[in-house]
């Protein structure tokens, strides 16, 4: 492995051309270059160059070879693809070790603690993880394809809203990957819609399970629901966008609460009813006019699932509220109570003062993907 130009420097130096077995072969038979060219038929220069480096063995001339000198066209032809082989993994590290600025912007660290991906303590290893991470052959690729193309408005939205474009497409691209790993049938859109309401009760009553039953009900309708941990300087809760014409739903549970999850997840459920399947819906940006409209009918979405404005101002009118009544109106609604307390803690500080509402907002710890 070259860890420095120094050392693809030296490397170019030290390998050989097949035209140097060539000329070694040459010697030995005592045959001079115009001699060869005249009994293979061609031109002098054509040898010359063959013997420098700077022409390829090709079929033809391999077979000439093999008449002339008595060693097979596949020795040549096998030396000529070894010597091209290596030319290529020197460009290939030298274009690595030129690539630490692009390297850097990912938070590596963090993706590997997570186990996204594996790397040695040197920038050609980190480069070719993160290749191989993104299934792209080089940095210009990774600009072209998902900065350009597959994450273009999340790109352009992390920058005005100050995360991370690296980080943020890494989040999204690990969403892909899990996504990869879970099996369903076509998309069928009556039959999410109908199972929104099963998920519903899911989260009201949120069993140990909760997360395999969510994945397992969307599944089930050609929908896919992945959790992927936060790396920094993203902070976002979850996006939507279609892959191969089946919805992803990708969640964070950033901060670990109930009622930021659940929210979360109808919100983004919201924009695979609503929405078209060509756009990247990432949660937590800045939105030009027409994104936030979507984004607006994506938070309606939501609120009527996890706590109608009904629902809050039938709650409004029993103000203060107790641990008992929260768990009582849960209960009536068909809600988590933390969606309770999170709704009008924002509207009421004392909420904030009650020891025991932070019970509510705590959520199952997903663990790491």
């Amino acid at each position: 492995m070259y860890k420095t130009l120094e050392d693809i420097r030296i490397a170019r130096q030290i390998i050989s051309p097949p035209g140097d077995t060539l000329a070694e072969t040459l010697s030995a038979k005592g045959i001079n270059q115009p001699s060869l060219a005249l009994r293979m038929g061609r031109p002098v220069k054509t040898i010359n160059e063959i013997i420098k480096g700077k022409a390829a063995i090709m079929p033809e001339t391999a077979i000439q070879l093999e008449r002339v000198l008595g060693i097979e066209a596949a020795f040549w032809l096998e030396r000529e693809k070894n010597y091209r082989l290596e030319l290529a993994q020197l460009d290939e590290a030298e274009l690595l070790l030129n690539t630490k600025d692009w390297v850097d912007n990912f938070p590596l660290s963090a993706m590997k603690n997570l186990n996204w991906i594996n790397y040695e303590d040197d920038i050609l290893s980190k480069a070719a993880a993160l290749y191989s991470f993104f299934g792209v052959s080089g940095q210009d690729p990774y600009y072209n394809y998902y900065h350009n193309n597959v994450y273009e408005t999340a790109y352009r939205m992390s920058k005005s809203s100050g995360k991370d474009p690296y980080a943020v497409s890494a989040w999204l691209k690990q969403g892909e990957h899990q996504a990869e790993k879970i099996s369903t049938g076509n998309y069928e859109v009556q039959k999410f819609k109908s199972a929104l309401h099963e998920i519903k009760s899911i989260m009201a009553q949120q069993p140990a399970d909760f997360f395999t039953l969510l994945q397992s009900i969307c599944s089930s309708c050609g929908v896919k629901v992945v959790h992927t941990p936060c790396l920094p300087k993203t902070n976002l809760h979850g996006s939507t966008r279609w892959i191969n014409d089946k919805p992803l739903i990708q969640l964070s549970n950033l901060y670990n609460r109930n009622d930021i999850f659940w929210f979360t997840f109808f919100h983004e459920a919201g924009h695979i009813i609503k929405h078209g399947k060509k756009e990247v819906f990432v949660e937590g940006f800045e939105y030009s006019p027409e994104a936030l409209i979507k984004e607006n009918e994506a938070d309606d979405f939501a609120i009527k699932f996890t706590l109608s404005k009904e629902q809050e101002a039938e709650i409004a009118a029993t103000l203060p509220l107790t641990q008992n009544s929260i768990l009582g109106f849960a209960a009536k609604f068909n809600t988590h109570p933390a969606l309770i307390v999170g709704r009008f803690a924002r509207s009421n500080n004392e909420l904030y003062a009650l020891g025991w509402t932070y019970n509510f907002f705590q959520s199952i710890n997903l663990g790491e993907e």
